[in-house]
Formats: C-alpha cells, sequence, structure tokens
C-alpha cells in the first residue's frame, strides 16, 4: 500500500479552545511522496509493525490496536514500513501510514469491522489522520479534525526539501504561543471563511491563503528553515512555504509546466539539499497520482 504525505497549502492558527487546543483552518493536499507499506500474515499471534531506521512508538501500532478494540476480527498482520516520507517533518508521514492501515482494514468487509469504526478511529489517533484516509486535497476545521472533501486545483506541482533536523508538533505549537502567533477571533474567523469558500474547480489558490501561520514558530526552533525558505525562493518557484509544523520546506509550482519546473528545481537544490525531490498532488481515489 502506499501512503501519501502532505502539504498544507494554508495553515491558519486560531485561539486556544477550552479543550487547550488550537482551533485551525487549513487546506492539505496530498502529494506523490509517499511511505509503502506491506501487509503480510504475522507468524505469531498478534500483529506486528516493523518499520526499519525508525526507533520508538509507531501510530501503526496503535492503529491495530483500535481496530481489534473495534470488532476487527482479521488473522494476525505483520505491518512493515518503508519509510519514504520525511520523520517528524510536518508531511504527516506517521498519520498516512495509520490512515493507509485504516483503508487496508475498511476494504476488508468480512473481517467484523462495525461501520463508522475507520471515521471515529481516524480522529482518536491525530487530527492529520482523518484527511488521510482518502488522499485528496481537503479543508480542515475544528483542531484539524473536521475534515471536507475539495475538488482538484488548478495543475501544479511540488518541490519537496526535508532538512536534517526534527521537530515536535506540540513542541512548534509551544512555541507559537510564546511567540503570541495566534490570530484573534475576528481575524480567525474571517480568514477561515474566506479559506472554507475554496471549493476548488480547477482554479488557483488565492496568494494572500497560501501561507503558514506556524512557519515563525518553526523558524525559531530550527534556523535553517529559514535558509531553505530562500533557496527554494530563488529558484522558479511561486511560493516557498513550510510544510505544516516543519522544519520540510515546500516550492509551489503553477501551471501546465509546473511539474518540468519542480522536477528542474529538485535538481538545482540537491546539491545543497540531498534529499531534495519533486511531487505531484494525488487524487482521492485512493491516492493514485495526478500524473507521474
Amino acid at each position: 500500500m502506499r501512503a501519501p504525505g502532505k502539504v498544507n497549502l494554508c495553515l491558519l492558527l486560531g485561539p486556544v479552545r477550552e479543550d487547550g487546543r488550537h482551533e485551525v483552518a487549513t487546506l492539505i493536499e496530498s502529494v506523490s511522496l509517499a511511505d509503502e507499506l506491506e501487509v503480510v500474515g504475522a507468524d505469531g499471534p498478534g500483529d506486528e509493525v516493523v518499520c526499519p531506521g525508525v526507533s520508538g512508538p509507531n501510530i501503526v501500532s496503535r492503529a491495530l490496536q483500535g481496530l481489534r478494540a473495534r470488532g476487527w476480527e482479521a488473522p494476525p498482520v505483520r505491518v512493515t514500513i518503508d519509510k519514504r516520507i520525511p520523520v517528524a517533518a510536518g508531511m504527516g508521514g506517521g498519520s498516512a501510514d495509520a490512515a493507509a492501515v485504516l483503508r487496508m482494514a475498511a476494504s476488508l468487509a468480512s473481517a467484523g469491522l462495525p461501520a463508522g469504526a475507520v471515521s471515529e478511529l481516524a480522529a482518536e489517533l491525530g487530527t492529520d489522520v482523518p484527511s488521510a484516509v482518502e488522499p485528496g486535497l481537503v479543508l480542515g476545521t475544528g483542531a484539524g479534525e473536521l475534515i471536507e472533501r475539495r475538488g482538484a486545483l488548478a495543475p501544479h506541482a511540488f518541490v519537496i526539501v526535508p532538512q536534517p533536523h526534527l521537530l515536535a508538533t506540540a513542541d512548534v505549537y509551544r512555541e507559537a504561543d510564546r511567540l503570541g502567533l495566534s490570530r484573534g477571533a475576528a481575524d480567525f474567523s474571517s480568514s477561515a471563511e474566506a479559506l472554507s469558500s475554496t471549493r476548488g474547480g480547477g482554479g488557483r489558490l488565492a496568494p494572500e491563503l497560501i501561507i503558514n501561520d506556524l512557519a515563525p514558530a518553526a523558524i525559531s526552533l530550527c534556523p535553517p528553515v529559514a535558509e531553505a525558505l530562500a533557496a527554494v525562493g530563488e529558484t522558479e518557484a511561486d511560493v516557498a512555504l513550510v510544510c505544516g509544523s516543519g522544519p520540510t520546506v515546500a516550492g509551489l509550482f503553477w501551471g501546465e509546466e509546473g511539474y518540468e519546473r519542480a522536477v528542474a528545481a529538485a535538481a538545482e537544490l540537491v546539491r545543497q539539499y540531498p534529499r531534495a525531490s519533486s511531487a505531484v498532488p494525488v487524487r482521492q481515489e485512493f491516492g493514485i497520482p495526478l500524473r507521474k
């Protein structure tokens, strides 16, 4: 299975809610930079998750545990994850992996999974998981877990520039609080309303909506992010932006020729950033690239 990463084309940071989380409005697009998961029968009595090169607890294990708790009766599985999406980099790699496993479980109708279990578990696992269950372009509101599907935007492509650094999302939000980056209620409401009116339909996203309110916090914690943004800005990218909570940086290239421009930018940037690569949006239909 493929588990597409994501780019936040817009991330608006609102006031803190009663539950301690921030209100957000974000436009999330799945991209062709994806992890690959292999699922086979497990040798032992329980599910196994193997992710070479990545230590510590894995959200995929939590996804499997949640599925079992909700009555999933498939035989034990062994999930091996080939990581292509940068880890702790703002591209939702772990969430994408968990979402891929949820898609797999939902496709096995005979395995006893109740209706609605996947969406319920996705929201429980984390705010980035619901948007990744059906890859595509989505609007996320609430704390990011309330998802509305959107149609495709005008043709475009990305250059993705990972950093040799890790940033924990919780740390970036704490830094955003320290820096006072949250929008006031009125500003957030009006900006979120403008973003929610974006329906895709083959048009370009308004330039003023291509913004990431968490970017200054990511730069504060990881100053090389600013250098990467400048490097992407020196290519033909129409916009340089921070992916999610960072530190990955992306360049957006609009137009039918956007893919070719993104490939050229990646070839230029790879001398300074060895993991730089081009990427394209993926459709909602099971993460199929818009173009190869």
